[in-house]
C-alpha cells in the first residue's frame, strides 16, 4: 500500500511539474488573497525553482502536515473543501452500494438457477440495458419522468426548508451525513427530506452499476453449478435452496467481491455525471469544477484520495476473500 501511494504521489508531482512555478504556488498557500506582485516572492519562498527532487520532498512534507493548498473551485483550503463536499458523496454511496451489490447478486443468482428460462432472459436484458445506457441519459430520463411529469424526487440534496434546518444554530452536525445527523437530532422531517432527494440518484446508480455484478454473478454461478460436488448433492436429493445459496453462490462470490470493491472505490472517488445531473454538491461535482478552472491543488488532493481509497479497498477485499473461502485463509 505504501509503495503504491508513493508511486501515485510521484506520478502526480511529475505531471504538476510541467506547469510553470507561478501556477504551482497554489499548492502551498492557504488563501486566495495574493497580489500579482507577490508571486515571485512566493516562488522564491517555497523554492519552486529548486531541483525537482527537492521540491517533491518539500511537497510531501506539507502533505503529511495536511497542507494541500488553496482550492479556487471550493473557495477555501483544500481540506475545508473536502470536508464540505465529501459527506454528500459518502451519503449517496452508503445508500447505493449495498443495493447495487444485493440487486446484482440476487438477479444474477436467479438468472443462473433458471438458465435459459424467461426469468433468465429478463435479467440478461436488464443487464445489457443497464450496462449500455449512458449515465447522463438515464439520469435525465429519471428527472424528466419523476420530477418533470410527477413533480416528485427533486434534484439537489435538500429543499430550501431543509437547508434552513440544517444550517440553523440549534442543529448539531455530528457526522455531517444529513440523514444520520437528522436522526441524532430527532428531526424526522429533515431525514425524509434528505432521503427524498437521495432516491433518484440511487436508482440511477443501482440500474447502471448492478448490471456488471449481475452478469458476473450469473457466469460465476453457472460455473459453480456445473461442478461435480453440486451435481452429486442434487442427485442425492439435498435441499436445492441450501445448495444454491450456501455452496454454489458462496463459491461464486470471489470475482463478485473484487468488482464490488472496485465499484465502491470508484463511487467514493466521486460520481461526476450523476452528481452534476442531480446537482448534488459532492466530490464529483467539485472535481468537474476543479478541472474546468485548472484547480491544481484540488485535483492533486483528489487523485491522492482516489489512490488511497483503491488500495484500502484492495486490502478489505483480500480480508473478505479469507472469510468467504476458508481455503484462501489456510493458504
Amino acid at each position: 500500500m505504501i509503495l503504491v501511494l508513493f508511486g501515485v504521489s510521484l506520478m502526480i508531482f511529475t505531471i504538476v511539474m510541467l506547469f510553470p512555478p507561478g501556477m504551482r504556488v497554489a499548492i502551498y498557500i492557504q488563501t486566495e488573497k495574493i497580489q500579482p506582485g507577490q508571486i515571485e516572492a512566493l516562488i522564491e519562498r517555497y523554492g519552486l525553482n529548486d531541483p525537482a527532487p527537492v521540491q517533491y520532498f518539500r511537497w510531501i512534507k506539507s502533505v503529511f502536515k495536511g497542507d494541500f493548498g488553496y482550492s479556487i473551485s471550493a473557495q477555501s483550503p483544500v481540506l475545508e473543501g473536502f470536508k464540505k463536499f465529501f459527506p454528500i458523496t459518502l451519503e449517496l454511496v452508503l445508500y447505493a452500494t449495498p443495493l447495487i451489490i444485493l440487486a446484482g447478486i440476487w438477479l444474477g443468482t436467479i438468472g443462473a438457477v433458471h438458465k435459459d428460462k424467461t426469468v433468465d432472459h429478463a435479467t440478461r436484458v436488464f443487464a445489457i440495458i443497464g450496462y449500455s445506457l449512458p449515465t447522463f441519459w438515464l439520469g435525465l430520463l429519471l428527472l424528466m419522468i419523476f420530477y418533470g411529469y410527477f413533480g416528485i424526487f427533486p434534484p439537489g440534496y435538500l429543499s430550501i426548508d431543509g437547508k434552513d434546518i440544517l444550517f440553523s444554530p440549534e442543529f448539531k452536525r455530528y457526522t455531517r451525513l444529513i440523514t444520520l445527523d437528522a436522526i441524532l437530532n430527532w428531526r424526522w422531517d429533515l431525514f425524509w427530506d434528505a432521503l427524498h432527494h437521495l432516491i433518484l440518484p440511487t436508482i440511477n446508480l443501482v440500474m447502471l452499476q448492478s448490471a456488471l455484478i449481475l452478469r458476473l454473478t450469473r457466469s460465476s454461478m453457472l460455473e459453480a453449478l456445473g461442478q461435480d460436488y453440486i451435481r452429486t448433492a442434487l442427485a442425492k436429493g439435498a435441499d436445492r435452496r441450501t445448495i444454491y445459496n450456501k455452496h454454489a453462490r458462496r463459491n461464486a462470490l470471489i470475482p463478485v467481491i473484487t468488482i464490488s470493491g472496485i465499484i465502491f472505490a470508484t463511487l467514493m472517488a466521486g460520481m461526476v455525471i450523476t452528481e452534476t445531473i442531480f446537482t448534488r454538491q459532492g466530490i464529483g461535482l467539485w472535481m468537474a469544477r476543479a478541472a474546468l478552472q485548472l484547480d491544481i491543488p484540488a485535483i492533486m488532493f483528489n487523485v491522492i484520495f482516489l489512490g488511497l481509497i483503491f488500495v484500502m479497498m484492495n486490502l478489505i477485499v483480500d480480508i473478505i476473500y479469507a472469510y468467504i473461502d476458508p481455503r484462501i485463509r489456510l493458504a
